[in-house]
């Protein structure tokens, strides 16, 4: 199997409009991942997807193997990893359908395994994560972006909780305080874990819904979020394609530097 360069976590449907693509299955030292990897081409770029819960959707975000998911997409050679996720919008201004590159994050998990460095006899190492995402993938997702008239939000702190659950009112209404822009359950451990690989990571988040403690009303459901999801998600398609397509070709970020360890 040729090598991918470029690796998207998500949806499941993305890779089913691409023509010859291969099902591979890869085992890590991690365990299983969350499927197979599909492998494809975009514009000439050869792809790996990898549907984050499963082709049938059936891992829940507290579940899923991140580690695998991260190293198998590293043993198929991906360098570069763009990363759709569905979010709460936590400030009035950011309603269902916008778009969001984030440039920051906040870890409000518990119990996820996330990093590879934590067993006798590896090394202690303290990875550097002050900026989670990779400055040249962020300002190819947002050039694209303004080009196909999404208006992207230029930044924007991502908060990870934990889930299933969505947030109390209180929880929401304090992380939108904090001045954080969107909530998910994806993101974290996925950037670090990426960091830790010495892979490129961009997140590309839609928000589905105003967080519960935005504004009055019944709070978000499981339905609302997936409704306003369907009704973008073949445009978000185009424009995650159109994303693989414009990624560098060679790295000039500090994202792989070559004098940090990385796990073997």
């Amino acid at each position: 199997m040729a090598p991918a360069e470029i690796g998207v976590i998500g949806g499941s449907g993305f890779y089913a409009f691409l023509e010859d693509v291969t099902e591979v299955r890869i085992d890590t030292p991690y365990g299983a991942p969350s499927d197979s990897l599909f492998f494809g081409e975009i514009a000439g770029r050869r792809v790996a997807f990898l549907p984050r819960h499963g082709r049938d959707h059936a891992i829940p975000p507290h579940r899923i193997n991140y580690r695998a998911n991260l190293w198998a997409l590293r043993a198929a050679g991906v360098t570069q990893i763009v990363a759709p996720c569905a979010v709460g919008g936590l400030q009035a201004e950011l309603g269902p359908g916008t778009l969001v590159v984030p440039d920051q994050l906040v870890d409000r998990t518990s119990g996820r395994v996330q990093t590879y460095f934590d067993g006798v006899p590896a090394p202690v190492v303290h990875t550097s994560f002050a900026d989670p995402y990779c400055p040249a993938g962020r300002s190819v997702a947002i050039a694209t972006a303004r080009g196909a008239d999404w208006q992207p939000v230029d930044g924007g702190t991502l908060v990870v909780i934990e889930g299933p659950r969505f947030s109390t009112r209180a929880e929401s209404r304090w992380y939108g305080a904090q001045g954080w822009s969107i909530v998910g359950m994806t993101g974290h451990p996925e950037a670090v874990l990426a960091r830790e690989l010495g892979l490129c990571f961009t997140a590309i988040a839609l928000v589905t819904d105003l967080d519960a403690g935005v504004e009055q009303g019944e709070g978000v459901t499981h339905a609302e979020v997936l409704e306003v999801f369907a009704k973008n998600v073949g445009r978000l398609r185009t424009l995650l394609f159109d994303v693989v397509a414009a990624m560098p070709a060679e790295r000039t970020c500090a994202c792989g530097a070559d004098d940090v360890p990385r796990p073997e």
